[in-house]
């Protein structure tokens, strides 16, 4: 059978694009553009949305109203502090606790959501490197950082160490982060080692001892592993923000970089 140009442009589009295609574009979520919304937007002083995570967070934000969990008024593409409350309750719900119900997103639970994800970010298995407990994802992140600036790091704190060391406020409590040793290095090759971190994806900051009772050390945690405690992603909120990550709230002394994620990162490359 012929079918004229006329005749097909005067189907309806739902003869051309079915239902169920349709569906499926109108419910897919870019999962790395969520997770950074989800650590970003909590730190701003304002609602704004984070660039190019908007649709995908509203894609979130209705379908947890949609189960009453967050007010209508609230999907607005910005996971603030209301849309976290309720993800982590939305966790909870599926079974979750601990850093796996701290309302930051993960594919499980965005997946049970009803949602199709693309960009889909995993952390990996988790092992010991030095001694110390890490996921995939961290080590991965950890090498690329010392390829880039040629310094082998000495690990003084792992991940998935809840109260190993109180001075931490429980950033260590899940996956991510990280401690380093800074006291073997020369003051520019401390800042060749937070630049080579930040540049793959870690928010990092050389800590010193006029800055709590820690001594000289690098903190590094792993932007947008979905495992990170709920302390580690306030962390990199403020790293974002322009923000030293302690609880003075003060500005960012590190190196100057573009802020990226570790996938952001693998692309460039």
């Amino acid at each position: 059978m012929n079918v004229s140009r006329r005749s097909i442009l005067a189907l309806p589009a739902l003869a051309l694009f079915p239902a169920p295609a349709l569906a499926l574009a109108a419910s897919t979520v870019d999962m790395e553009g969520v997770l950074k919304a989800a650590q970003w937007d909590p730190a701003k002083a304002d609602s704004a949305v984070t660039a190019g995570a908007g649709p995908s967070v509203k894609l979130v934000e209705k379908a947890l109203s949609d189960r009453g969990l967050l007010d209508a008024a609230y999907v607005d593409g910005h996971f603030g502090t209301r849309t976290v409350a309720a993800y982590a309750q939305w966790q909870r719900e599926l079974g979750y606790s601990g850093i796996d119900a701290s309302g930051l997103p993960g594919k499980t639970s965005l997946t049970k959501l009803g949602l199709t994800l693309t960009r889909i970010v995993s952390v990996g298995a988790r092992s010991t490197y030095q001694g110390f407990p890490v996921n995939a994802r961290t080590l991965a992140m950890l090498r690329a950082a010392q390829t880039r600036s040629g310094i082998t790091f000495v690990v003084e704190q792992g991940s998935y160490s809840p109260g190993a060391d109180p001075t931490s406020a429980g950033t260590h409590d899940g996956g991510g982060a990280l401690d380093l040793d800074a006291e073997a290095l020369t003051a520019a090759r401390r800042t060749a080692a937070v630049t080579a971190l930040r540049q793959v994806g870690f928010a990092a900051w050389l800590r010193t001892p006029a800055q709590g009772d820690w001594p000289l050390h690098i903190h590094a945690v792993a932007i947008s592993d979905t495992d990170l405690a709920a302390s580690a992603q306030k962390q990199v909120g403020a790293y974002y923000e322009g923000r030293n990550g302690l609880a003075n709230n003060g500005a960012d002394d590190g190196p100057r970089v573009s802020k990226v994620t570790y996938e952001e990162y693998l692309r460039s490359l």
